[in-house]
């Protein structure tokens, strides 16, 4: 096919009509889909808990670090029994392989956050046609 072809066919002004039907099913779905029940909210009054003990957990741990560090309690040693606690928590994550579940954790989350990323910035470009 040649550009002279194509601009022939392209040129005609054929008018376009929908098949029967069409625009009355078109109507239907949007107005079904108008009247459809508004999705279900977001508990927050049964996450609030555990928001409300996370936060909580997080401020106590700032707080406790700020003070172990003002108080010189950083320079001192362990007690045997952390140690102990420590050396079973480091063993048990050579066993199990640690580093290479965390390594997977990581680029699970990265590759998911990527395509995210690809995703929310796809969908707010306007499409060309």
């Amino acid at each position: 096919m040649r550009d002279a072809d194509l601009d022939r066919i392209l040129s005609k002004e054929e008018e376009i009509l929908p098949s029967s039907g069409f625009a009355a099913s078109v109507m239907e779905a949007v107005q079904r889909e108008a009247s459809a029940p508004p999705p279900i909210p977001f508990p927050w009054k049964r996450a609030l808990p555990g928001l409300c003990a996370t936060g909580l957990m997080l401020v106590s741990v700032v707080v406790a670090s700020i003070l172990l560090l003002n108080h010189g309690a950083a320079s001192r040693p362990f007690p045997s029994q952390w140690r102990a606690a420590l050396a079973s928590i480091v063993e048990t994550w050579k066993t199990f392989g640690g580093n290479w579940i965390a390594l997977a954790l990581v680029l699970s989350l990265a590759s998911v956050k990527l395509s995210m990323r690809f995703a929310s910035s796809r969908g707010s470009r306007p499409e060309r046609t």
